[in-house]
């Protein structure tokens, strides 16, 4: 499901909860919601509000330092990119083959990162042939052979960035850690219906509270999915790299 449904899903739960609990309020004898039975449901309505506001709160600071996490390092690779093509310029025509090899590398790598799916793996194959093109120049001067070293470190580190911004992208959020946060979310909503009494103001109440909690879980969502979505990373980084490379 996307972040959007989950979201959904989240609102409709959550109102239904309450709505649910006013029901109950008016089955329920009496006896079932006096003083001491609401103390009681207002603690424990506090301890699970303490527990979800606690674990919605880490879970958007974790995502959002993920997401600038991503977005860090996609600026890296972009200036990586850049300063390779530099350092490839400067070795001399010799290079010329394997700085045209390197734009392809590059808009390749644009096209596997933002698709419709999602941020896909790097294509191996052709970061290995350009690290073997880099290796075939054959340096005459101690300078060329200097650039050409530092050249090979950047391809290395370059690939490694992108097998990182990879493998990141499996940090989703665990379905059953999310299941156990919509249920305290849920109860939580229930107990507020048991003591609420059913008018306009308190309807308008539960369904700002239910739009806003589940405004928070299509947060945390999107940012664990930085390469698409509503809250997807700009590729404004790789297009000005490649606008540069090769020029």
């Amino acid at each position: 499901m996307s972040a959007a449904h989950i979201a959904a899903v989240v609102f409709a739960g959550s109102f239904v909860a309450a709505m649910v609990g006013m029901l109950l309020r008016k089955i329920l004898p009496d006896n079932h919601l006096d003083s001491d039975a609401k103390d009681v449901m207002k603690l424990v309505m506090g301890l699970i509000g303490t527990m979800a506001a606690l674990i919605l709160g880490l879970l958007i600071a974790s995502g959002n330092s993920s997401y600038n996490a991503q977005r860090s390092e996609l600026q890296t690779l972009a200036a990586n990119a850049v300063i390779l093509d530099r350092l490839l310029q400067a070795y001399g025509p010799e290079a010329a083959g394997t700085r045209e090899s390197f734009r392809e590398i590059i808009t390749t790598a644009h096209d596997l990162i933002w698709t419709p799916d999602g941020l896909r793996p790097p294509n191996f194959d052709a970061a290995n042939k350009l690290a073997q093109q880099i290796q075939n120049l054959a340096p005459k001067s101690e300078q060329a052979r200097s650039l050409q070293s530092r050249a090979t470190q950047l391809t290395e580190s370059m690939l490694h960035m992108r097998v990182l911004m990879t493998e990141q992208q499996g940090d989703a959020i665990p379905t059953l850690f999310l299941e156990a946060l919509v249920y305290w979310i849920c109860a939580l909503f229930l107990g507020f219906g048991l003591l609420a009494r059913f008018n306009p103001t308190i309807m308008a109440a539960f369904i700002v509270g239910a739009i806003s909690v589940a405004a928070a879980i299509f947060l945390i969502l999107e940012l664990n999915e930085p390469y698409r979505g509503y809250l997807q990373i700009s590729d404004a980084p790789l297009r000005h790299a490649l606008e540069r490379i090769g020029k």
